[in-house]
């Protein structure tokens, strides 16, 4: 009895433990097999093209300059309120002086992208507009646009929005590759923060477009991409405003890039036509012929010779504008013209160093439409000055300016100043 009794105990945990040894099998089956499955499962979704959505073409950059112009300065009576508002002063007083300190210039923001295989955006606000001498720091609108391009090339574009007016090369070099702290005078006074609203065709080769990038992010102070051909209409009013009299001004140019041998040559020519009207600009007192629809026209030539290692950069324009008349206290429409030339160089030192050496030659006889009773202009001014890049996120130049500006309106109708001063830039890229 006690030997059966001890078999079926025997037996019965034989069964059990074979059913426990079972589970623990199964078990593991199960997971290897739901293992396997995931990993199928996660192959196949890997390999499935991922939903691309429009702001993840969206990129953000960006420039800011801090700027100081109160070195060395034998006279704080030359100014240019178009360049730089930190610089001297405008005031009527005999015994005014300047004050210059420290100045945020600039401090931009770029969003842009190319949201569709045909569209391509961008916005670029500056959070240190002065839109008067001593009001700093206030934030407003330099580019609002799209291209809206025909091929797969791109090589055919319409740029509708606020963007610049394909007039002048320096006027469309961005601030951030500039040499020279400021613009010209010359062709700069053909519109005031070179931007507009407007609509603008582009056309030009992709080979040729890959050339204008690559004249930028290689240092070469190229102007950045505005086509071989552009042409397009725009306010005429300059950026920020709205139209006044229903009179668009149209613009066109044409500029290429050629390559000689180790050099690349790009010359230039321009031109455009409209009507100004003016706003709150004139004085109490100063009139002119018609308010609204005064002429507004220049054409200009360029040649650029791109510093490899030696550059040229040269511009000159005429035309007719409207210009302050301190015989008659009139703005009149007359002859206006000028430009400039800089020559410079691109060293590279070693640890990825850049040192550009230049100087510059402006002159400019004629009016300023969009300032004060159009303020007539006579410059001759003459620029030196050393660009340090130790990398590419920081810049540092000092400018010393020989200057010789008569600027004249209703309030200074005698105006003449010369003097000279150092000027200083840091400028941080991102």
């Amino acid at each position: 009895m006690k030997k059966i009794l001890f078999t079926t105990v025997l037996f019965v945990s034989c069964l059990v433990n074979a059913q426990n040894v079972d589970k623990v099998a199964v078990a593991k089956e199960v997971v290897r097999v739901l293992d396997s499955i995931n990993k199928v499962k996660g192959a196949q979704e890997a390999a499935k093209p991922k939903k691309e959505h429009w702001y993840d073409n969206i990129g953000l950059r960006g420039y800011v300059q801090v700027r100081y112009n109160g070195l060395l300065s034998t006279n704080d009576k030359v100014a240019c309120d178009q360049c730089d508002k930190s610089w001297g002063t405008t005031s009527t007083a005999a015994d005014a002086k300047s004050n210059n300190g420290l100045f945020i210039r600039r401090a931009r923001l770029v969003f842009s992208g190319q949201i569709h295989p045909n569209v391509y955006i961008y916005i670029q606000p500056d959070l240190a507009s002065s839109p008067a001498s001593g009001v700093n720091h206030f934030a407003q609108l330099r580019d609002a646009y799209f291209d809206l391009s025909f091929d797969k090339k791109r090589e055919f574009r319409v740029r509708l929005g606020q963007s610049k007016v394909p007039y002048g090369f320096e006027n469309m070099q961005s601030s951030q590759n500039r040499l020279t702290l400021d613009r010209n005078d010359a062709l700069n006074s053909a519109v005031a923060n070179e931007r507009d609203l407007g609509a603008f065709f582009y056309w030009a080769p992709s080979e040729v477009r890959e050339r204008f990038a690559m004249l930028v992010k290689d240092g070469y102070k190229g102007s950045g991409d505005y086509g071989v051909f552009a042409f397009g209409a725009y306010n005429g009013q300059t950026a920020n405003k709205s139209e006044a009299n229903r009179n668009l001004h149209v613009v066109t140019r044409v500029s290429y890039p050629f390559v000689v041998g180790n050099q690349i040559i790009e010359p230039g020519i321009q031109a455009y036509t409209g009507k100004w009207a003016f706003g709150s600009e004139l004085s109490t007192g100063v009139t002119t012929a018609n308010k609204q629809n005064t002429l507004d026209q220049r054409m200009a030539a360029s040649f650029i010779l791109y510093p490899k290692p030696f550059g040229v950069q040269a511009e000159y324009n005429i035309g007719k504008g409207p210009r302050y008349n301190k015989i008659t206290n009139t703005v009149d429409v007359s002859h206006l013209e000028g430009g400039y030339v800089t020559l410079n160089y691109k060293w590279d030192l070693p640890k990825h160093h850049l040192l550009y050496p230049f100087a510059k030659f402006q002159y400019y006889n004629g009016g300023k439409k969009f300032e004060k009773d159009a303020r007539s202009y006579v410059v001759r001014d003459y620029e030196l000055g050393l660009e340090w890049q130790p990398f590419r996120a920081f810049e540092l130049v000092a400018e010393w300016v020989i200057a010789d500006r008569t600027f004249e309106d209703s309030a200074l109708p005698n105006n003449r100043q010369r003097g000279n001063l150092l000027r200083l830039q840091a400028q941080f890229n991102f």
